[in-house]
């Protein structure tokens, strides 16, 4: 039995997230669904219109994941998982859902454990330095022993 996942999130991240997982992964269109929290919405209309998507996701277990703990997107969330059937986790970036897609199949405490290890291991500092900013070295300053044997 497939996981399946509920991204909440500010608008129009929800369904972005949805569209790059949609892409790496175009068998997962039933297994992920998206709520774009609207800034003219109440908490309590998107609380409704998320507990129609999970009845709709049908008996399956739910990964939630929103944006930003403590935002309304994870508000509502918050209110919608019960901690067996459903879990939540809020700090949602792209590496940590592509890896949710890639393991739906487990079970959900393990799927949450995958999940939050990808999203954590997607952040990383890269060079900072451009390669055309960094040092070169020029003919006259090889080592003269690079051409021994």
């Amino acid at each position: 039995m497939n996981n399946r996942i509920l991204i909440i999130a500010h608008a129009p991240l929800a369904h972005a997230l949805r569209q790059c997982a949609l892409h790496v992964f175009p068998d997962c269109e039933h297994d992920i669904r998206a709520v774009d929290v609207q800034p003219n919405l109440s908490p309590e209309e998107t609380l409704h219109t998320a507990r129609i998507m999970m009845h709709e996701m049908g008996p399956n277990p739910i990964l939630v994941l929103s944006d930003v703990f403590g935002a309304t997107p994870c508000n509502v969330a918050q209110k919608l998982v019960d901690g067996r059937h459903s879990r939540l986790l809020a700090g949602v970036n792209l590496p940590l859902l592509l890896r949710a897609v890639t393991y739906r199949n487990e079970a959900l405490d393990s799927l949450v454990e995958k999940a939050l290890a990808g999203g954590i291991q997607g952040v990383m500092a890269v060079a900072s330095t451009a390669p055309q900013n960094q040092t070169r070295r020029t003919p006259r300053d090889q080592n003269h022993h690079d051409h021994q044997q």
